[in-house]
């Protein structure tokens, strides 16, 4: 399905709320793939979702699901006293610094009953028995990571196809597991270097995703190998995006410079520097229970203008991000493609 796609691109799932079913209809009806982000919304609200987006097309789509971490039993009472002292310029404590399972059994189940043409899951493998109940209903299979040795375990498992993400990418990086010994939680390769890795470790269809803005890139990674070229800040700034005003407008901006952070997830994702990131430099490895702890926070500063004190996540290159509705950029973005294929074949 992927493969076959009208327009080798795909559009990220982007959780919390920047993906919309109005931006993932958009892309899907202009021939290429439009994703939900199926993490961190409740069952009833992705059912909404899914619903929504069918009214709106009836080309393929995907949804998107973060696999669990099994970290528990982390202290974070130092780190709730640092969120508590930023909040409190906005009037709001803490969250609850819980672990919980983003209610994932109920909605793989909820995806397989839905017959989604497309899932892929981000921050770990799903069982091999929910890829086969997966590939029963007629859902593809989309396992996103990082490394040559992640891929040889989404090809175990039974992936149809492999997101590969390079270190360049905006929002959080889809490394299995999170070593709190290393800033990126994981080995850092750039895209071209990920996408030569794991095609000389697996034969499965690569979708390549990590700083990607142009078509110029997307024939880049086309020509190393891709089937699909995947791109999430790109689209941030789109018409039908739920970006938030705060960030449209630090985007537009374009003067700060993007690191990779635990600060407000506690895991690593890659957006624009503020003074919290700057600030929690040595955030704990936590997933989700520094999410849930700064959610609060986070909620109260984006609707205050601030800043200083939300997540913006956004890749490398998020400065040539252009505005405009997606169908456009998908034409644009093809046109690009086929401009730059060109002229490197002239040269050849």
């Amino acid at each position: 399905m992927i493969v076959e796609s009208r327009v080798p691109l795909v559009a990220a799932p982007m959780a919390g709320g920047l993906s919309t079913p109005e931006l993932a209809a958009a892309v899907s009806e202009a021939g290429a793939l439009g994703f939900l982000a199926g993490a961190m919304l409740t069952e009833d609200r992705l059912a909404e979702q899914i619903s929504r987006i069918r009214s709106l097309t009836g080309e393929p789509f995907g949804v998107n699901l973060f696999v669990p971490s099994d970290r528990r039993d982390v202290d974070l009472d130092g780190y709730r006293a640092r969120v508590a002292e930023t909040g409190a310029r906005h009037g709001v404590e803490p969250g609850s610094a819980d672990w919980d399972d983003d209610s994932y059994p109920a909605k793989v189940q909820q995806l397989i009953e839905e017959r989604i043409p497309v899932v892929s899951f981000t921050f770990g493998l799903p069982e091999a028995s929910t890829v086969d109940a997966l590939h029963a209903a007629g859902s593809e299979v989309v396992i996103t990571v990082t490394t040559a040795d992640e891929a040889r375990q989404a090809a175990r498992v039974g992936a149809d196809a492999v997101c590969v993400q390079g270190m360049e990418a905006g929002g959080h990086r889809s490394v299995f597991h999170d070593d709190p010994e290393q800033p990126g939680g994981g080995p850092m390769l750039g895209l071209l270097a990920a996408i030569r890795s794991v095609r000389a470790a697996v034969n499965l269809p690569i979708i390549a995703a990590g700083g990607l803005v142009h078509g110029a890139d997307v024939a880049a990674v086309l020509t190393a190998g891709a089937v699909a070229a995947q791109l999430g800040t790109a689209f941030l700034v789109c018409d039908e995006a739920g970006t938030a005003a705060v960030q449209r407008d630090q985007m537009a901006d374009g003067q700060r410079w993007t690191e990779v952070t635990r600060a407000f997830s506690g895991r690593p994702a890659r957006g624009l520097v503020n003074r919290f990131m700057l600030d929690n430099q040595d955030a704990p490895a936590a997933y989700p229970q520094v999410n849930n702890l700064t959610k609060p926070m986070r909620g109260a500063a984006g609707k205050a203008g601030d800043a200083e004190a939300i997540s913006m996540w956004a890749g490398q290159t998020y400065a040539q991000a252009r505005p405009m509705p997606a169908a456009d950029l998908v034409g644009l973005l093809r046109e690009e493609a086929r401009d730059a294929l060109r002229s490197v074949s002239g040269r050849l």
